[in-house]
C-alpha cells in the first residue's frame, strides 16, 4: 500500500460519503415509485481501472459492489469531459447491466486531462418496451422479447445530451415520462459525484486519491481473505432447485461446490443445468459476478462488519461456471428474471458454506423476490405501469437466533412501498398486508415468516405480472434438524366461485373488483423444534406468528386460554406431548425428498454432463424431453402431493429406469459425435 492507514481511512470515508450523497440525490429527484420508495437503484465510484472503490453502505441496492464498468467503458472508446455513457445490455456491458430494465449511466471524472475515476448510477426503470408491460415475463425465451437493448453508447457528449438517443428511448417505452425523470435524476447524481470528487482531490491531491483507489481495494481484499481464512478448509457441495422454468414443469438444478483454501474461495457450478428457453438465465460471463457471489459477500461482511465496501470483496473468489449453463448463459438468452435464479444460487451457496461454518450460516431464506406489477390504462391515454409491492419472505434461522420475519435482504435490500403511496399512484386497494402465520420453518430457532398481500383492483382491463414467483413447489430448507418453510401461493378471487390458483404467471388480465392474494414462502428453521423453549413458542402464538394448532403439532407445546383471555402455557399437556417426538421431517420438505428419490445426485450429475456433450442449441429441448418421459411414469404433479397420492415404489422404480436408460442413450450419442473429431485431431 502507498498511503498510510490514517490517510487511507480519511479518504476512504470521504469517497464512501460521496456515493451516499449521490444516492440521496437520485432518490430525492426520481419520479418512479420503484426508485423513490422501493429503492431499486444505486450509485458508486470506480477507479480508473473500472472497479468500484467506494460504495454506499446504507442506501441503494447492496449486492452490486462486485461489478465494474471496465467493459462498458472500453466498448465506447475515447472519452472526454462531459461524456456520459448509457447501457442496459447484459452481454455488451460485460454483465454490468444484469437485465434490460436496469439502466446504467457512467461518467468519467477528469482532473487536469486525466481520468480520476468514474461515477456510476443505475435505476430499475418502469418499462423498457418488450412483449409485456414492465418488460419482464418468465416465458420470454430470448432477450429481444425483453425490451430495447442499449449497448454502451454516449447519452451525453461533451456536456451536450444526445437528442437522438433520448428520442429512441422514449419511443420504446410504455412509460417515457417516468424514464426521462429517472434519467435526469441519475445525471444529477453523477454531477453530485463529480463535484464531491473534485473537492476531495483539491484537499488531498490527485496522487493520493489515485493511490486510494488501489489501496482501498487491496485493503478490503486482505480483510476478505482473512475473514474466509477463519472457515474450515475443504470442498463442500450443495444442490438446490428452481421449481421449474415456467415453460415446462421441469425443475432447474443449481449445483455448487465451494472450495476453501487458506482464505481463497473457489466456486464450481459444474452440475448446474444448461441455460433454459425462458427468462431465468444469468449472464455472468464466467466471472465472479454479483448474481452468483452475493451470499459470499454477505458472509464476509458478517464475519467482518467493519470491512469497507468495494470491489476487493470478491478478490479472493474465483469461479468455474460452464458456458451455456443457467448461471453463465450465452446470448441471446433471456435474462429478465435472473434474480429468481440468483436467489436459488444464494441458497445453494448458503448450504455449501453452511457445511464449512454451520455455526455461522443460516438455513435457507424464503428464496423469492416478487415485484408485483400492475399495468393499467392511464387517464388521457398511455399506460401506468407500477410495482405495487416488492414481495419477499423471511430470513433463515441460525444457531442462536430466529430468522427475521417478512424481510429478506439475501439478494437485495428493497424497501416496501407505503400503502398510502400505492393507493395514490395505482388503481388498487390494499386489503391486507401482513405476516403469514405458520409459514416459518419449525426449529429450535424458528425460520422467518413470509408475507401475505391481498389487494383489490379498482379499474377495468388491468394486467397483473408477478415475476420471480418461486418456492411454490420446493420449500426453503431447514438446517440441523430444522423444518422447511411453507410454500408460496398465488390466488385470484380466493373463496369465490371464480377462484383461480396460479403457479408461475406470465401476465394475467384482471377485472374491476378482482382480488389478488399472494402468500410468500417462510424460511427454514434451525435445530430440533422439539427443543424450542416453550416460552418462545408462547410468545410466537401471542404475536400471531404461530397458531395454537401449529404450536402443538410442530413444537410439542400445548397452549390454553389464561384467565385474562390471552394464550397461556399448558405445562402438563406440553410435557405429555414432548414425550413422543414426531416422525423426522426431511429438512427440504417431502417434495424435494421425493424428487431426490428419482433424481439422485449421481443420476442428476450424469444427465447434466451428458447434456453438455450436445451442441448448445440442442440441450434444452433434449433435457425437457428426458424429464417429460421420466415424469410420465409418476403421478400428475409429482413431486408435490397436495392434490395427488404419493408415488408408489413401482412408479419410482419405473421412473429411475427411464432416467437411466435415456441418460445412457444420450451418453452413447455424444460419444459417437466426439469420435470423428478425435479421429481428425489424431491425424
Amino acid at each position: 500500500m502507498k498511503l498510510d492507514p490514517v490517510t487511507l481511512e480519511i479518504i476512504g470515508n470521504k469517497l464512501g460519503a460521496l456515493t451516499e450523497e449521490m444516492c440521496l440525490t437520485l432518490q430525492r429527484t426520481s419520479r418512479s415509485l420503484y426508485v423513490k420508495e422501493t429503492a431499486d437503484f444505486c450509485c458508486a465510484l470506480a477507479g480508473p481501472d473500472g472497479r468500484f472503490t467506494a460504495y454506499p453502505r446504507g442506501i441503494g441496492v447492496s449486492g452490486f459492489v462486485g461489478l465494474d464498468v471496465r467493459t462498458a467503458v472500453e466498448h465506447v472508446g475515447p472519452l472526454e469531459p462531459g461524456d456520459v455513457i448509457i447501457t442496459n445490455d447484459p452481454y455488451t456491458s460485460g454483465g454490468l447491466a444484469t437485465h434490460l430494465p436496469d439502466i446504467q449511466l457512467i461518467e468519467p471524472y477528469f482532473h487536469e486531462g486525466e481520468i480520476a475515476g468514474y461515477g456510476w448510477a443505475f435505476i430499475h426503470c418502469s418499462d423498457i418496451g418488450g412483449r409485456v408491460p414492465s418488460s419482464l415475463a418468465p416465458t420470454n425465451h430470448e432477450i429481444y422479447q425483453e425490451g430495447l437493448r442499449i449497448p454502451p453508447v454516449k447519452l451525453v457528449r461533451a456536456g451536450e445530451p444526445s437528442r437522438d438517443i433520448a428520442a429512441l428511448l422514449a419511443a420504446n417505452s410504455r412509460t417515457p415520462e417516468a424514464n426521462d425523470g429517472d434519467l435526469r435524476a441519475m445525471l444529477a447524481a453523477l454531477r453530485t459525484g463529480r463535484e464531491r470528487l473534485a473537492r476531495v482531490i483539491e484537499r488531498h491531491g490527485a496522487a493520493e486519491v489515485a493511490a486510494a483507489h488501489t489501496d482501498l481495494v487491496e485493503y478490503t481484499a486482505q480483510k476478505a481473505r482473512a475473514a474466509l481464512a477463519g472457515l474450515r478448509d475443504g470442498t463442500y457441495r450443495f444442490t438446490d432447485y428452481l421449481d421449474d422454468d415456467a415453460v415446462s414443469s421441469v425443475p432447474v438444478r443449481i449445483s455448487v461446490a465451494a472450495t476453501l483454501d487458506r482464505g481463497a474461495l473457489h466456486l464450481d457450478f459444474t452440475g448446474t443445468d444448461p441455460q433454459v428457453a425462458a427468462a431465468f438465465n444469468i449472464a455472468s460471463h464466467g466471472r465472479a459476478h454479483a448474481w452468483i457471489t452475493t451470499r459470499v459477500l454477505a458472509l464476509i461482511c458478517t464475519l467482518d462488519p467493519a470491512i469497507p465496501l468495494n470491489g476487493g470483496l470478491i478478490r479472493p473468489v474465483t469461479v468455474t461456471a460452464p458456458e451455456g449453463s443457467v448461471v453463465n448463459a450465452s446470448a441471446p438468452a433471456a435474462v429478465g428474471i435472473r434474480h429468481a435464479t440468483a436467489s436459488r444460487v444464494n441458497d445453494a451457496l448458503g448450504g455449501a458454506l453452511g457445511l464449512a461454518a454451520p455455526e455461522v450460516m443460516p438455513a435457507a431464506s424464503s428464496g423469492l423476490v416478487v415485484p408485483v406489477v400492475v399495468a393499467e390504462n392511464a387517464p388521457g391515454g398511455g399506460q401506468n405501469v407500477q410495482v405495487l409491492e416488492p414481495m419477499v419472505g423471511g430470513t433463515g434461522a441460525r444457531e442462536g437466533a430466529d430468522g427475521v420475519d417478512g424481510r429478506d435482504s439475501g439478494i437485495s435490500n428493497l424497501a416496501n412501498n407505503p400503502v398510502e403511496t400505492v393507493e395514490t399512484e395505482i388503481g388498487a386497494e390494499i386489503v391486507r398486508y401482513a405476516l403469514r402465520p405458520d409459514s416459518g420453518g419449525p426449529g429450535r430457532w424458528r425460520g422467518g415468516c413470509g408475507l401475505e398481500l391481498v389487494f383489490r383492483i379498482l379499474g377495468d382491463d388491468c394486467r397483473l405480472l408477478a415475476r420471480g414467483l418461486e418456492r411454490m413447489r420446493f420449500r426453503p430448507w431447514g438446517a440441523a434438524s430444522g423444518g422447511p418453510g411453507v410454500p408460496a401461493e398465488l390466488v385470484v378471487n380466493e373463496g369465490g366461485d371464480d377462484e383461480r390458483r396460479h403457479q408461475k404467471i406470465d401476465m394475467v388480465t384482471l377485472r374491476r373488483g378482482d382480488t389478488v392474494t399472494l402468500r410468500t414462502s417462510g424460511a427454514g428453521g434451525y435445530g430440533d423444534p422439539w427443543t424450542r423453549d416453550p416460552e418462545a413458542v408462547l410468545d410466537d402464538v401471542r404475536r400471531g406468528l404461530v397458531t395454537e394448532r401449529a404450536a402443538a403439532r410442530d413444537y410439542g407445546v400445548a397452549i390454553t386460554t389464561g384467565a385474562d383471555g390471552r394464550p397461556a402455557p399448558d405445562g402438563p399437556a406440553t410435557t405429555e406431548l414432548r414425550r413422543t417426538p414426531p416422525p423426522a421431517t426431511p429438512g427440504a420438505g417431502p417434495e424435494r425428498a421425493a424428487w431426490d428419490t428419482v433424481h439422485s445426485t449421481e443420476a442428476a450429475d450424469r444427465l447434466v454432463a451428458a447434456l453438455f456433450g450436445l451442441p448448445a442449441a440442442g440441450r434444452y429441448a433434449r433435457r425437457a424431453a428426458i424429464h417429460t418421459a421420466v415424469l410420465a411414469e409418476l403421478p400428475e404433479g409429482f413431486p408435490s402431493t397436495a392434490r395427488t397420492a404419493p408415488a408408489s415404489e413401482a412408479q419410482l422404480t419405473a421412473a429411475r429406469t427411464v432416467l437411466a436408460r435415456l441418460t445412457a442413450e444420450l451418453e452413447a450419442e455424444t460419444r459417437r459425435s466426439e469420435a470423428p473429431v478425435q479421429a481428425l485431431s489424431s491425424k
